[in-house]
């Protein structure tokens, strides 16, 4: 990881919960926005709990979402327009079992008062027990518009998502079934597809956000050093034409007869060296037809451990490597030298003689994809309907 000042390494690995109060932190905080005192007193003396403060008063004034939003990131996200900010005090009650440690959201307007577009922010540990978040979640945050924010930093960006972990030497290991504590940024609607005329500078000004964003939590957490943003990020994944015999992107991978006029474009995010390579292939213009998926972060493997015991019909042959497979989703776990890897397919729209697509074409993608990671051979065969 790459940091300001200190390295993760020097970060204390007992998280103590937000080390200032909320009050104290608007009495010291800089400049960006301004918060209404009566509402926020209220807040503390009422049940005990502090929900959401927003700006109002001009005397008082923080930085948005716990002292991390600063007026050039807010500027970067939102132009010259007026802002509004909402936000939970960092928090995690051990009484209430949630995974959630609290969430901002940063609205801007427009002409007339209107709502012109919202930022939410997240601070949460992916589900790594009940599986909640091993479908929506790596749809819109680990999609094929995403690519590694690099630098060491583990986490990934597009024009309208952002993630980013907490270092461990902050949460602590994880125990079997536990994921990631990841801050995670959405920018208005998830656009599977459509491009923007500012999706350069929206993706890079949403990187800076959950930087900025996590090392908020960081110094609420009690732990020390901070990560630093990005200097450049790969271009921006583009639908291209894939050849008959390259299935995503992989050579020799033949796309069943039946189905390759509807998948001829893909577009492949994630790069050689993220948490995941994503490929998101043919489908009704903007939807996409098949989604194959190898996710390598150890932290983000264990939000599909509910689906590799009980989302469909299992195969594989060892205790550590197996999957399961449904009619139109299959995932796969393997154990490399570097930790468990998931391969993940899905098919998201119904395509003629595609009735056995996933049985067909995973078995070859997860050994093509095994070999680039350094897994070695991985023979796997799928259960057909």
């Amino acid at each position: 990881m790459t940091t300001t000042e200190e390295t993760p390494e020097q970060e204390t690995t007992s998280p103590s919960g937000p080390r200032p109060s909320l009050w104290r932190r608007l009495l010291r905080s800089r400049t960006a926005r301004a918060v209404t005192a009566s509402a926020v007193a209220g807040a503390l003396l009422g049940a005990g709990v502090v929900a959401w403060r927003t700006d109002t008063l001009p005397l008082l004034k923080a930085d948005a979402c716990w002292d991390s939003l600063d007026e050039p990131t807010l500027s970067a996200l939102f132009g010259d327009r007026r802002i509004e900010a909402e936000e939970q005090e960092l928090r995690r009650d051990p009484r209430v079992a949630s995974l959630s440690y609290g969430q901002c959201r940063v609205t801007s307007f427009g002409k007339r008062g209107m709502a012109h577009r919202q930022a939410v922010v997240r601070v949460h540990h992916l589900d790594g027990e009940d599986g909640t978040d091993a479908r929506q979640w790596p749809a819109e945050y680990l999609s094929s518009r995403m690519v590694a924010l690099g630098d060491g930093l583990p986490g990934m960006v597009s024009p309208n998502r952002a993630w980013l972990a907490v270092p461990q030497q902050c949460t602590g290991r994880p125990g079997d079934g536990e994921a990631s504590l990841v801050v995670d940024v959405a920018l208005g609607e998830h656009d599977f597809d459509t491009e923007g005329p500012h999706d350069r500078e929206d993706r890079e000004a949403l990187a800076r956000t959950v930087v900025a964003a996590t090392n908020a939590v960081i110094r609420d957490l009690g732990c020390t050093g901070a990560y630093r943003a990005p200097r450049d990020l790969a271009p921006i994944p583009e639908r291209v034409d894939m050849g008959a015999d390259a299935f995503c992107g992989v050579k020799g991978l033949t796309v069943p007869a039946a189905s390759r006029e509807h998948l001829r474009r893909a577009r492949i995010g994630g790069g050689a060296d993220g948490p995941a390579r994503t490929c998101e292939i043919g489908g009704t213009y903007p939807n996409t037809a098949v989604r194959m998926t190898t996710v390598v972060d150890p932290g983000l493997t264990e939000i599909f451990g509910e689906e590799l015991l009980y989302g469909g019909t299992r195969f594989g042959t060892e205790d550590k490597d197996y999957g399961a497979a449904g009619p139109r989703r299959a995932v796969y776990r393997a154990h490399c030298q570097t930790g468990p890897v998931v391969f993940l397919a899905e098919q998201l729209e119904a395509m003629d003689g595609g009735r056995n697509f996933l049985a067909d074409v995973m078995p070859g993608y997860v050994a093509a994809e095994a070999r680039r990671i350094g897994c070695g051979r991985v023979t796997i065969e799928l259960p057909r309907a």
